[in-house]
């Protein structure tokens, strides 16, 4: 058995803890870009969602096929050969653009989850799996979407957007608690229009988590959209444009001093 793997019994405790999820929240707040504290939310609030997600996917199309090969998608998603194989405008290409425009990596992602777990062992077991699968596809959930990773409000939305579909406890707390600090912020209205919108748009869209996303990468993007219902996010790029534009005025005054 390969060191970094473990096939002990994956234990499952649904009990929320509320606690280290507001504290959490608090340092999230300070440093909207803290990803570990993400982590740490999911961690106290979404323990049971894996194993109620992973049988809503066996009950899907593919969801048997999927399950049973067990792909880890960050073996393709840390393999820049695989990804620079996707023709210009498919998803794989878009894939690809946001990793060269962010910097971000599947890998890195990873590696914070692994850190608020304590432990680097890849448990061998279907929950533990499917939990993987959620975290190796956030990105790939940004680009499909639009709402853009480097941007608290674009992350914020997707949250929303995730909420919707994996009705994750410790996803909703996020999204209603970034909306709650949108009221104490300038033209806050624009943010909770969004917000409600990413929620909106994740309900209605396919269940993501039902695709197989090696060949989804394939597929140009637009259709790729349109066949998971997937609308442009109108309400969260009129918000970017509002606050670009409070930024710029804001800019220019302190220019004028």
């Amino acid at each position: 058995m390969d060191a970094t793997t473990q096939q002990a019994p994956l234990v499952l405790n649904p009990r929320r803890d509320w606690k280290a999820a507001f504290r959490a929240m608090g340092h999230l707040f300070k440093d909207p870009n803290n990803t570990t504290e993400v982590f740490k939310i999911m961690r106290a609030l979404n323990a049971d969602v894996a194993a109620k997600n992973y049988r809503r996917l066996l009950k899907t199309p593919q969801g048997g096929r999927l399950a049973y090969e067990r792909v880890e998608l960050i073996e393709r998603l840390t393999d820049r050969a695989w990804i620079d194989q996707f023709a210009p405008g498919t998803v794989g290409a878009a894939y690809r653009a946001f990793l060269d425009k962010t910097g971000y990596s599947a890998d890195g992602l990873a590696a914070i989850g692994n850190d608020v777990r304590g432990s680097s062992v890849r448990i061998e077991h279907p929950y533990a799996w499917f939990s993987r699968r959620e975290r190796d596809i956030h990105d790939i959930w940004h680009v499909l979407t639009g709402y853009q990773a480097d941007d608290p409000l674009g992350e914020l939305c997707l949250v929303a957007f995730t909420y919707a579909q994996t009705r994750g406890t410790g996803w909703g707390f996020i999204a209603l608690m970034g909306a709650l600090k949108s009221f104490r912020e300038k033209n806050g209205k624009y943010a909770r229009i969004a917000v409600r919108e990413g929620f909106r748009n994740g309900k209605a869209a396919a269940w993501l988590h039902g695709e197989d996303f090696e060949k989804l990468f394939a597929e140009p993007i637009e259709a790729a959209r349109t066949r998971l219902n997937i609308p442009r996010p109108a309400a969260y790029l009129h918000a970017r444009q509002v606050y670009e534009f409070q930024t710029d005025v804001a800019a220019a005054a302190v220019a004028a001093e």
